[in-house]
């Protein structure tokens, strides 16, 4: 496995935020951008963008970040992009406690593909 800084940044991916046991949920594009990464779908619940580590092995991309709402806590992210698939998971993190996990399906856009 190598670490790589900042290999996902200029890419951005459309997707949905689901919770278990749903099939919809809410729209979302993940950008990853100067090496930090931000959820759309969570704009409006205050959680800004939060710096990512990405490490590659074999084709595959690995990447961790960590969001946060001065109101709702943070969201601590983890997820893999197999070329322009990206799975993921979020877990929202209040007073220090896992507090529930959700999901991240998303699709590479055209405009993340201009780098």
């Amino acid at each position: 496995m190598t670490t790589a800084m900042n290999i996902l940044d200029g890419r951005r991916f459309d997707g949905v935020v689901l919770e278990r046991g749903k099939t919809s949920g809410d729209a979302d594009t993940l950008i990853f951008e100067r090496g930090r990464f931000r959820s759309t779908a969570c704009d409006r619940y205050d959680y800004g963008d939060g710096p990512y580590t990405a490490s590659v092995q074999g084709g595959t991309v690995s990447f961790t970040a960590e969001t946060e709402s001065p109101k709702y806590g943070k969201l601590w992210w983890k997820g893999v992009v197999n070329g322009e698939r990206l799975d993921g998971a979020l877990t929202m993190v209040r007073d220090g406690k896992p507090a529930g996990e959700k999901w991240v399906v998303a699709g590479e856009t055209t405009a993340g593909k201009a780098r």
